[in-house]
């Protein structure tokens, strides 16, 4: 999308981090509504392949928008410094996590 992240933002506490990015809760100003927000610093994407990787992330879930069981994306942005990529919230933690601390998982309750 056109502008920056936090006009239409506010970035909250940190929900996690991965190889690429952190996720935050994010706020949209206009509505109240909680998102998740993951930030990838450009520091982090060292050549072409990285930068490829996340634009195939987004559009491959702008494809998926609306399916069942898989998380929407709201919109992405870019600034200076990182790639964000505003997403529905998922409360619980992560599934894998879940997992190890219970031993296993039925298909019903993960979903």
């Amino acid at each position: 999308k056109t502008g920056h992240l936090k006009e239409y933002y506010n970035l909250g506490s940190k929900l996690g981090h991965g190889q690429f990015g952190t996720t935050f809760l994010c706020t949209e100003k206009g509505t109240g509504e909680e998102y998740a927000c993951k930030s990838i610093p450009k520091r982090k994407l060292e050549n072409e392949e990285d930068v490829e990787d996340v634009r195939r992330e987004i559009e491959i879930m702008k494809h998926l928008l609306g399916q069942p069981n898989v998380i929407s994306i709201k919109g992405a942005y870019e600034d200076s410094v990182a790639v964000h990529m505003v997403m529905e919230l998922c409360r619980g933690g992560e599934l894998f996590d879940r997992i190890v601390e219970r031993g296993h998982y039925s298909e019903r309750k993960a979903a």
